[in-house]
């Protein structure tokens, strides 16, 4: 099997896997109507489309606006599952991270407008680097949503101290770190996080979907 097998193979893998999570997340929505549910399939969303994309980027099939919707997914998805961890806790301070996640996801959409991207698939894989003004944009976004994801993890971990949760909380933070993964020149890292990602949110998120919790009731 060669390479380009071997990453397509893998990213639609991880398609399928991210996509039924996405379904049981936003039926778990439906049922509680919680606004980190809400937020956490949204973002689980935006992984399953950036994987199809580099489904579609492993076939040879790019330009530059595909490209520019995968580099805005990818960072627009961090946010929203920091967004998911921040409404376990709330708090006063959620309506100025708001302010300021939309203020840099404009910055982000008018630098991907105004700077155009060298071409960044390589091999079939997603390969860096990124124009200066984009990589700026991203980070605005994607280093303080890491950040809150961290920490309403760990605080949450030290309250419940469920093993479930801290494998949602892994995996979260590997998906939400796999997509600057190729600006850091580490491609091959960038299929491996995406797909350890998944597996660890599915076993952190298996039990506590609407579907199976209603199946086991009906047991």
């Amino acid at each position: 099997m060669n390479a380009q097998a071997v990453v397509i193979a893998s990213t639609i893998l991880i398609f399928i896997l991210s996509a039924v999570l996405s379904i049981f997340l936003t039926l778990n929505y439906v049922r509680n109507h919680r606004r980190s549910s809400l937020f956490w399939s949204i973002g689980m969303w935006l992984f399953a489309f950036s994987v199809l994309l580099e489904t579609v980027f492993a076939y040879g099939i790019f330009n530059q606006s595909l490209i520019k919707i995968y580099l805005f997914a990818v960072a627009e998805l961090v946010l929203f599952l920091s967004f998911g961890s921040a409404n376990i806790s709330g708090g006063k301070w959620l309506s100025y991270y708001y302010a300021y996640s939309m203020i840099v996801s404009i910055y982000l959409i008018i630098s991907l407008i105004l700077f155009p991207v060298e071409r960044i698939i390589l091999h079939y894989v997603v390969f860096g680097p990124l124009p200066l003004d984009d990589t700026i944009a991203s980070s605005l976004i994607t280093f303080p949503a890491a950040v809150v994801i961290i920490a309403i993890a760990v605080l949450s971990y030290r309250r419940k101290r469920d093993f479930r949760l801290f494998s949602i909380i892994l995996g979260v933070i590997i998906v939400s770190i796999a997509g600057t993964l190729y600006i850091a020149k580490f491609p091959a890292f960038l299929y491996y996080a995406e797909f350890i990602g998944i597996v660890l949110l599915w076993i952190g998120f298996f039990d506590r979907s609407a579907v199976f919790r209603k199946a086991s009731v009906k047991a």
